[in-house]
């Protein structure tokens, strides 16, 4: 099968000397994804991994074109099946390896999100908290004030 070259400049597009974690975090959000749900189901069409992922088909097969260039996929049909069209998906040696260190920084990004998170819901828990006192000790708009 003919494979679509992809621009050196693409953040899918393998680059010499380069690792996994040299593409943007977003590139292996995508890699970690797609590598993920062929490992569970390598007979998935693209059109399937593009509905479960929520992007275009266009976007599913550049992704997939990116791995299989990377060597973390290949791609084997079934010659005895009668839908010709019918492909699997396979992790190679270096996929798996590669799934795991996706795995592994996937985890870390999520788990740093996750702290980031309950530090800013706690800021702002404190910003409405101060702001509900402050609000509750100024008398209403209009109410007159007694002096002592």
């Amino acid at each position: 099968m003919n494979q679509i070259p992809l621009p050196p400049a693409h953040p899918l597009a393998p680059t010499a000397g380069e690792g996994a974690s040299a593409a943007s975090p977003v590139a292996q959000d995508n890699h970690f994804k797609v590598l993920r749900l062929l490992a569970a189901n390598p007979q998935m069409s693209q059109r399937e991994l593009s509905q479960v992922l929520g992007v275009s088909l266009g976007k599913t097969n550049y992704c997939v074109q990116a791995l299989i260039s990377k060597g973390l996929i290949k791609m084997e049909s079934f010659s005895k099946s009668p839908n010709k069209l019918a492909y699997a998906y396979l992790l190679t040696p270096s996929g798996v390896a590669a799934k795991a260190g996706l795995t592994a920084r996937f985890l870390a990004r999520k788990l740093a999100e996750y702290e980031n998170l309950k530090q800013e819901i706690a800021t702002l828990q404190l910003e409405v908290g101060g702001a509900s006192l402050a609000a509750a000790s100024q008398p209403a708009p209009g109410a007159s004030q007694i002096n002592p």
